[in-house]
């Protein structure tokens, strides 16, 4: 039988945690460490690297950096920039009330994509893995490890809060009722208008990931079987 009626999934960049001002903070940094020239390189590596593996990674694209730049002595000042950056002071309004509020009802657990050594730093740093009591799970593609995450954290309903369209309509498919789909409108790829209109909409939709605290255990089950 599932240890729980219901269990809350939280991804974490641009849902409870504005990585695009993290993004813009670095691009800031690397311009003046490395020049705009060794900057836009970083970038272009970057984005052929997520291409790659389906996820940022920050750490990564800067090893590649490296070997094509192995005696830039600004290095270290981006890499310690990475691993010390102040992820508390970027998350949303009120994300942390969003929590509190669902664990109330079950069990509150970060669900996200990345690597294996910044994204675990960005969920520990930022206070996240404190406010969820140490529940994490960190995937390469999160949509394709339900049956994982179901043995980890078994329940007879979930409530994923994602601000890509593409992982909450994968995750439907697979649970299907047992799934409450929540949207916040948050970062860019949420505000994207060609990437919402590609998707089926969600069961809830927010502004901000802050507003979760309005809804109620009974709502949040009825939206889930629509």
């Amino acid at each position: 039988m599932p240890a729980h009626k219901i269990i809350f999934l939280f991804d974490v960049d641009n849902t409870l945690l504005d990585n695009d001002r993290v993004t813009v903070d670095l691009k800031r940094h690397l311009q003046r460490e490395v020049g705009p020239e060794r900057a836009q390189h970083y970038w272009t590596i970057f984005e052929q690297l997520r291409g790659e593996l389906g996820y940022a990674d920050y750490l990564g694209a800067l090893q590649r950096y490296r070997i094509e730049h192995p005696r830039d002595p600004k290095l270290l000042t981006v890499s310690n920039f990475l691993i010390n950056y102040p992820f508390a002071n970027r998350l949303y309004p009120n994300s942390l009330d969003a929590i509190e509020h669902v664990k109330q009802w079950g069990p509150a657990v970060i669900l996200s994509d990345g690597d294996v050594v910044f994204q675990p730093r960005k969920v520990e740093r930022s206070g996240l893995l404190e406010a969820v009591d140490g529940n994490a799970l960190i995937y390469v593609h999160k949509e394709h490890e339900l049956d994982d995450v179901e043995q980890r954290f078994p329940a007879e309903h979930y409530v994923m809060m994602d601000d890509k369209l593409r992982i909450l309509t994968a995750m439907k498919k697979v649970w299907g009722d047992r799934l409450t789909t929540v949207f916040p409108r948050q970062g860019h790829y949420a505000l994207d208008p060609k990437a919402v209109a590609t998707y089926p909409p969600a069961d809830i939709t927010l502004e901000r990931i802050g507003e979760l605290v309005k809804y109620d255990l009974p709502v949040l089950l009825i939206r889930g079987k629509n």
